[in-house]
């Protein structure tokens, strides 16, 4: 390994490291009670070393923020627009993916889903996520259930974000309950959603993902597809 390679990996090294402090100690003293020097301590490094990586406490805090958004939405993604099977089956594989990556990243989600902050910039970062996972939401139940009232669609995109963040909260709080329970839950809410659109339309629990293969994998992602608890198409 070169002289540069070996900068450049203890670089990612130590920014890697930096992030993970830093969002144990947000989500456990939150923003205001987490200072710059605490971060740099605990993470093994000088302050100054630190402000080579981020400029402020600010920009740290809202890339972990974004960091995490991006990295929720992949996986679930993966798991409705290519598993395997019919709906039923990649919507519960969807939720398992998502709730998984909560439970990997415990003090991140706490960040996530309380704004401890006070900073205006940070604020209006969560109310713009809150609004493209709505949005994407929509977007979903326009495709797999197409019966629905068009205005009935913002309120129910918002109950299905909110039932996903709380459930995350309850669960951070509740470690002990099995992964499995959140995903049942979740797949009982959209499935019992799905199941009162009536017409030849509608699609039940068993349809395929329009488009799909005899696989039932789609032929192509939708643009700007995405899970109902990720952001539709990555970064603004």
């Amino acid at each position: 390994m070169s002289e540069i390679d070996r900068s450049r990996a203890a670089r990612a090294e130590a920014r890697t490291r930096i992030e993970e402090v830093a969002a144990r100690l947000f989500a456990e003293r939150g923003f205001a009670g987490t200072t710059i020097g605490e971060i740099a301590a605990e993470a093994g490094l000088s302050k100054p070393m630190l402000y080579r990586h981020f400029d402020s406490k600010q920009e740290l805090h809202l890339a972990l923020l974004e960091r995490h958004r991006d990295e929720l939405a992949a996986a679930p993604v993966r798991e409705l627009l290519h598993g395997e099977g019919d709906l039923d089956t990649r919507m519960t594989a969807m939720y398992d993916a998502w709730f998984g990556y909560v439970e990997s990243h415990p003090y991140t989600w706490r960040m996530m889903f309380r704004d401890t902050t006070g900073d205006a910039q940070v604020q209006a970062f969560h109310r713009e996520l809150q609004r493209r996972q709505r949005e994407t939401d929509m977007a979903l139940l326009r495709e797999f259930v197409p019966g629905l009232p068009e205005a009935e669609l913002e309120p129910l995109g918002e109950a299905i974000r909110s039932a996903l963040y709380g459930l995350a909260l309850w669960w951070l709080d509740r470690p002990e309950q099995p992964r499995e329970l959140l995903v049942a839950t979740m797949t009982r809410i959209t499935r019992g959603l799905i199941s009162t659109v009536e017409g030849p339309n509608a699609e039940g629990p068993n349809a395929e993902m329009p488009g799909a293969t005899s696989t039932g994998t789609p032929d192509a992602p939708r643009p700007g597809s995405a899970s109902p608890s990720g952001a539709a198409g990555g970064t603004d």
